[in-house]
């Protein structure tokens, strides 16, 4: 039998061709797909979806991803991304590239405030961002941006931002009792055992160093160069950031600091660093507050353990 190749001949074995690829690629996992929704998974709002949709024109997808892998658990990741949480997702935003953090579960993460701040311009509540400032939308639009933001994790959100919003009527009534009462109630919220730890690090220039960077990296843009609370995220926050020198003449353990710059303060703009900050840089920015806002610090203080064999 003849085996020449004729011009029907390549046309009809690349279309025999095509179409098997299209139905392995595209029809066979069409078809056999799970759409069952998974345990976390809601239909968004009219407002969330219009947010996805400024989102998306705006191509946030180009440096956000939207799922969390098994390889991404050193991200502090707590959940994988499973195919019933984007059911109802036309297109599906899964991103390839991470040039900012994943958004998969970022609902709750942040108040509404802190996001206003960060979407008018990022570098008022992340110094170092590489990301552009979208102020050009206007606050009706950015408004839509945070109601999708914070969609984002579905009935995990929900929770996450239900918290938030719990908490933060709690900081703002205790702020609106005047900063010596406010104090008292930050205090009184931190476990007691953390009030009498002292910070484990003696001070010395180089610890003080690496505490004044790392707040000029992470902390300058709300509790300002001087400490004072007054940095460019402050007109959008509500209530403001913590005025580090209200604290002078307080006894305010290197264990509080800690405490506060770890977990944060939810319901206020005050972010978490667990996940971006290993122990030492906290107990540094912790001490560099201490002695350059507060005029005090117990570093290296009794009770010690075993010093650590690094320390001067």
């Amino acid at each position: 039998m003849s085996q020449e190749m004729t011009p029907r001949t390549v046309i009809v074995g690349s279309l025999a061709i095509l179409t098997a690829v299209v139905f392995v690629v595209i029809f066979w996992p069409y078809a056999t797909q799970d759409s069952k929704p998974s345990e976390i998974f809601r239909e968004r709002t009219a407002g969330e979806s219009e947010g996805r949709a400024i989102y998306i024109a705006n191509g946030c997808v180009y440096c956000h991803t939207q799922s969390v892998r098994s390889i991404d658990w050193d991200q502090g990741a707590e959940r994988i991304a499973q195919a019933g949480d984007y059911i109802s997702d036309c297109p599906v935003l899964l991103g390839s590239e991470r040039t900012g953090v994943d958004l998969s579960q970022e609902g709750g993460e942040h108040p509404d405030d802190w996001h206003m701040a960060h979407f008018i311009n990022p570098r008022t509540t992340r110094p170092n961002s590489i990301m552009p400032p979208f102020e050009f939308l206007g606050t009706e639009h950015i408004r839509s941006l945070i109601l999708y933001v914070q969609s984002l994790g579905g009935k995990s959100a929900d929770h996450r931002t239900s918290r938030q919003i719990s908490w933060k009527s709690q900081v703002t009534a205790a702020y609106e009792t005047g900063p010596v009462k406010n104090v008292h109630w930050l205090s009184d919220h931190i476990p007691e055992g953390w009030r009498a730890i002292p910070n484990p690090y003696p001070t010395s220039d180089a610890g003080l160093i690496r505490g004044r960077k790392i707040y000029q990296d992470f902390c300058l843009g709300c509790h300002s160069p001087v400490g004072d609370g007054m940095g460019p995220a402050e007109p959008w926050i509500y209530p403001p950031p913590l005025n580090f020198t209200i604290l002078k003449g307080r006894e305010v353990s290197g264990g509080i600091l800690y405490y506060q710059i770890m977990n944060g303060i939810t319901g206020s703009a005050m972010p978490y660093f667990k996940r971006d900050l290993e122990s030492e840089k906290i107990w540094d920015v912790g001490n560099f507050v201490a002695v350059s806002f507060i005029n005090q610090s117990d570093a290296h203080a009794e009770p010690r353990g075993i010093d650590a064999a690094f320390e001067p």
